[in-house]
């Protein structure tokens, strides 16, 4: 709550001189107004930024672009970070508003949704950049796995794949704060089951499929060269 608190506190000064020479409910619409111009202007910088920095291009190789649009969205991941800073900016304003006009309780619901926002801000690149980390990592596990020589690729790239983003999960809904306790514990539990189900599966049906892995790189011949068919 202090951090808003504090970065009001100029703005605090201004109001307290003004209120004085106008009534409390007409500053707190100019101030509306105002911080509605400054929300505007926030959302249309930060966007230029994002482009400044090709965000979206990591976020539409990521797929995070393509998933709001299957959604229904009408803008990408760069317009809904814009829009979150705009949104921030607005709430800053609506909490000077309603201080105004003595409407603590209130003002006090608006700062927790604007303290909020930063985190879900965070969470959302966070989600990007995995996204753009998790297909990146598949590619170049699948791509060295047929390099090696693997018939498995696809399925070694689509295993990282899924390990990398159950990682990301957890850490964009740590980053938000949703029961940080539980998410940890019941990652180290997720973890744990799918790395036993992963050796059972592949010591009990996989063994013939294990000893041709084996074979085809140190087969037991030395003279013999592993061929990727066999």
């Amino acid at each position: 709550m202090s951090i808003v608190n504090e970065a009001l506190a100029p703005a605090t000064v201004i109001v307290a001189q003004w209120e004085r020479r106008l009534p409390a409910l007409l500053l707190a619409v100019v101030i509306l107004i105002a911080g509605w111009l400054v929300a505007k202007l926030a959302r249309f910088g930060g966007r230029k930024v994002l482009r400044a920095v090709n965000f979206q291009v990591l976020s539409e190789r990521g797929g995070l672009d393509g998933f709001l649009i299957q959604g229904g969205a009408r803008t990408d991941t760069s317009g809904v970070l814009a829009a979150l800073v705009g949104l921030l900016v607005f709430l800053m304003a609506l909490v000077l508003a309603l201080n105004t006009l003595a409407l603590h309780a209130a003002a006090l619901a608006a700062t927790r949704v604007a303290l909020f926002l930063p985190r879900l801000m965070a969470g959302v690149l966070v989600l990007a950049v995995g996204l753009y980390f998790a297909r990146f990592v598949a590619q170049s596990v699948s791509s060295q796995a047929d390099l090696v020589g693997l018939e498995d690729g696809p399925l070694l790239g689509r295993l990282a794949h899924t390990v990398v983003m159950i990682f990301v999960v957890f850490l964009v809904l740590d980053e938000i704060r949703i029961g940080q306790g539980v998410l940890r514990d019941t990652y180290l539990i997720v973890l744990s089951g799918v790395m036993l189900a992963f050796a059972l599966a592949f010591g009990l049906g996989g063994q013939k499929w294990a000893a041709g892995l084996l074979e085809r790189q140190w087969p037991r011949d030395p003279g013999r060269a592993p061929h990727k068919g066999e």
